[in-house]
């Protein structure tokens, strides 16, 4: 396959489309048991699942997670479809990793989505492992600047480089370099996994580094590794040889590592302590609304959710829309079911729980 990180785009969009297993549906929140109220003392019509983050006002703590970017149709497509959706449903958007528009000028336009939300709170994103590669703060300016975003997304995908064919992970050194974007930016900047989640340790690091949000994206949901695994796969050979040992272990890496990682609402438990010097985003594995209210209840203030939005983002801002709208509907009939009337409420509000 292509090393190109522009193909790579869309070599991850239809592996995804080909292999359902790649979201792992681990279903981790189910394990979280809430206290329904039989005598809630509110009226549904009454709940207010609106919250503010980053000084602006959403309709409910609703994240469209990072997913793609690049010179294609399909990419420049989806991202305009999102966007769209986010303005009109008043949700945040992130947009995929923004590395291909330095490597590819045309790709740029793929991540200009203000003009199609002027109001939503947008996030500008760049693989943190680009500053042992020669980024700096020049880059991370242009990717904010290209979106027109509130904030910055700096991610870390160590499994995912660690499996991916043309992956780099020199992460020797990285917290230091973070903490000099984060010291030199004007806007905000959050520091998210891609699916194996934060520990302890990671979020410590962060808080030193001068990083006031993170985004703990655990494991449950869709599997980087996994989707590596399709890509590092060796062309059909010869099939009356036996492969080398090293050959054979290095195609099924991806699958022997495709469960690995911290699942997000243990990962919220963890962070829990750290609520008072950190912001917590959950993503990883949220695919309901009463995910994300059992994820607001461990601690979380946002919510991102990306893969139940690809396919919907092919198609129009009206398909985009009715998943945001569903998952509202299912956010504020567990509040409701929760005798909860505001959202904020709910924040790290742990006697929810059924012990």
């Amino acid at each position: 396959m292509s090393d190109s990180v522009n193909d790579r785009k869309i070599e991850h969009i239809r592996i995804i489309e080909c292999d359902r297993d790649v979201d792992r549906n681990k279903h981790f929140f189910d394990g979280i048991r809430l206290c329904h109220r039989a005598l809630p003392e509110v009226s549904l019509e009454e709940v207010d699942p609106s919250v503010e983050f980053m000084g602006r006002k959403l309709s409910f703590p609703l994240l469209i997670s990072s997913m793609t970017g690049g010179d294609h149709e399909l990419v420049r497509t989806i991202n305009r479809n999102l966007a769209q959706a986010a303005e009109k449903t008043g949700v945040a958007m992130g947009v995929g990793s923004q590395r291909v528009m330095f490597d590819n000028a045309s790709a740029r336009a793929s991540f200009e989505i203000r003009p199609y939300a002027p109001h939503a709170l947008l996030f500008a994103n760049l693989g943190a492992i680009q500053l042992n590669y020669g980024f700096g703060i020049r880059e991370c300016r242009e990717a904010v600047k290209t979106v027109g975003a509130d904030a910055l997304y700096l991610h870390l995908n160590p499994l995912q480089e660690a499996v991916q064919p043309e992956g780099n992970t020199r992460f020797s050194g990285l917290a230091d370099r973070m903490a000099d974007m984060a010291g030199a930016l004007d806007c905000p900047v959050v520091v998210k996994e891609v699916g194996a989640g934060l520990s302890v340790p990671d979020v410590e690091l962060l808080i030193r580094a001068g990083v006031r949000y993170v985004d703990v994206a655990g494991t449950g949901g869709t599997s980087w590794s996994r989707i590596e695994h399709h890509r590092s796969r060796p062309a059909p050979r010869d099939t009356t040889r036996s492969a080398p040992p090293d050959e054979a272990a290095e195609e099924s890496l991806g699958i022997v590592f495709q469960d690995w990682g911290i699942p997000t609402p243990l990962a919220l438990q963890r962070l829990g302590p750290y609520r008072d010097r950190v912001t917590l985003i959950a993503s990883g594995g949220i695919r309901t609304g009463l995910d994300m209210v059992k994820a607001m209840i461990l601690g979380a203030s946002l919510c991102g959710i990306a893969s139940p939005f690809l396919k919907p983002a092919m198609e129009s801002p009206e398909s985009v829309e009715r998943v945001i709208r569903r998952l509202e509907r299912e956010f504020c009939t567990a509040m409701f079911l929760l005798g909860v009337q505001d959202a904020a409420a709910l924040a790290g509000n742990t006697s929810l729980i059924l012990s």
